[in-house]
């Protein structure tokens, strides 16, 4: 059909000599393709660990005579490094034992594969290494990709089989009390190292098991580091840093991989050190610095089905806790309405994030979870006490060219009617697209002032009125 139509735009005559020449340019340019419509090139990422087939048999090989003269339900007992060390020299030793055909490197990346195939989840160990690396995600034996910089690379690794990556799958699993099976396909867990993991099988995953390892962050990032980064200003920076001392209310709003907990820890870098924080994630990935800090987790439930602890029950029980801050890493069911019961009862100063494209959808969102509840408030009424709990939204995307970026800041004033009324204070307004497929724009100020300024004013935080003042408002 797109070269049937690129076919009569050329065959269009041209009127006149100049005409003509340009007429032959677009001719051109449709017989080539617009730029825009040219798949974005693909790269490889090698990790270099991939052996020759001999190679790979020897470690197939000395792998299996492993498992014969080594106990290997004795490593439990035994510290990691004592452990790797035992399984390095007897795997030397069978490779010497049996004058394998393979060079001295390639017998040490045999060795270190068996090692991670031993003690922690075999052809993924060269992925989780590299600090790059913010995903990994496995669509089966035979394919894996990872995100880096915010762009999805394929990789060099693979598993032997679908029954090899279902072993590294039910190692995560079975470490932490749960089962993945038939009866029990798809499985949420974590790693040591906080990293979170999703995994689902057959019959649920068609092509095979699948999983999916968001990469638990280990450097801190600060504003400064965000700054630098271009996600934000140094003036959004000052004005989040106040907006957090001055015990403000924010929800950080954004889609999947956006960078709201990074922005979580950043905002919560802000609370001041002589107060009582108390956190409550699904899975636990703040960092916060505050000495006085309780954490909290949910619970799934074990294999009976029994003790599950979820959000809800964690947020009312951090009521009786004393808290002089409560922060939920993501509210997504039934404990927005606590959530808001808490911000609206004394417990100021309170964060949390949410999965939404806008901030309009953010409070729609919340919305739809107090519904969840069965609670029956007339409309009205949730949305006077989601505006007066709610005081600040923070929205972040993602965008093409994988940087993440705050891209507005919107103030609650209240109510109008029976409609939510805000105001943007700052935005990220978008030019076009680079030469190198780079995001072009810049933060501007809107000119709006926002309310809570007088209010900070009042608690000795003040921020200068030119902070909010756009260019073209300086000029006059």
């Amino acid at each position: 059909m797109f070269s049937d139509f690129r076919s009569r735009l050329r065959q269009q005559p041209a009127k006149s000599g100049s005409r003509g020449d340009e007429a032959d340019g677009k001719a051109a340019t449709f017989e080539e393709g617009l730029a825009w419509e040219q798949c974005a090139p693909t790269e490889t990422y090698e990790t270099r660990t991939q052996l020759s087939p001999v190679e790979a048999e020897w470690r197939e090989r000395i792998y299996q005579q492993l498992l014969k003269v080594m106990d290997l339900s004795l490593l439990d007992s035994l510290e990691p490094a004592d452990a790797a060390r035992q399984i390095r020299d007897i795997c030397q030793r069978l490779l010497d034992d049996h004058s394998a055909p393979v060079s001295a490197s390639s017998r040490q990346l045999i060795i270190k594969q068996i090692t991670d195939e031993v003690l922690g989840l075999g052809p993924l160990e060269p992925l989780l290494a590299d600090r790059s690396v913010s995903d990994i995600l496995v669509n089966g034996y035979a394919s894996v990709y990872v995100e880096r910089f915010g762009k999805l690379q394929k990789t060099d690794v693979r598993f032997r089989d679908d029954q090899h990556l279902l072993n590294i799958i039910d190692r995560i699993v079975s470490s932490l009390g749960r089962r993945i099976d038939e009866s029990s396909p798809l499985v949420d867990a974590r790693l040591k190292d906080g990293s979170r993991v999703n995994a689902i099988i057959p019959p649920l995953a068609i092509d095979g098991p699948s999983m999916s390892i968001r990469r638990f962050a280990v450097d801190l990032l600060s504003s400064d580091s965000l700054v630098e980064m271009g996600t934000l200003t140094p003036g959004i920076a000052l004005m989040l840093k106040a907006i957090v001392r001055g015990r403000l209310n924010v929800l950080v709003s954004g889609g999947t991989g956006t960078g709201k907990t990074t922005m979580l820890n950043v905002l919560s870098s802000f609370i001041p050190h002589n107060e009582r924080i108390v956190t409550i994630e699904d899975s636990a990935e703040l960092q916060l610095q505050q000495p006085h800090v309780v954490r909290l987790e949910t619970r799934p439930s074990n294999i009976e089905g029994r003790g599950e602890v979820n959000q809800r029950e964690l947020v009312r029980n951090s009521l009786r806790m004393r808290p002089d801050r409560i922060v939920i890493g993501e509210v997504r069911g039934a404990e927005a309405l606590d959530m808001l019961t808490a911000m609206n009862t004394g417990h100021d100063g309170s964060l949390t994030t949410i999965h939404a494209n806008t901030p309009r959808d953010a409070l729609g969102r919340i919305e739809n979870m107090v519904s969840m509840t069965g609670a029956t408030f007339p409309i009205k009424a949730l949305r006077q006490q989601i505006a007066s709990a709610i005081d600040v939204v923070v929205q972040l995307e993602r965008q093409e060219d994988g940087k993440r970026r705050l891209v507005s800041v919107q103030e609650i004033n209240g109510m109008e009617g029976d409609i939510i009324t805000m105001t943007e204070i700052f935005a990220f307004e978008r030019r076009g697209i680079g030469e190198k497929g780079e995001v072009l724009g810049d933060y501007r100020p809107t000119g709006m002032v926002p309310g809570f300024r007088e209010e900070l004013a009042k608690r000795g935080i003040e921020l200068p009125l030119n902070l909010f003042r756009p260019e073209w408002m300086e000029a006059v």
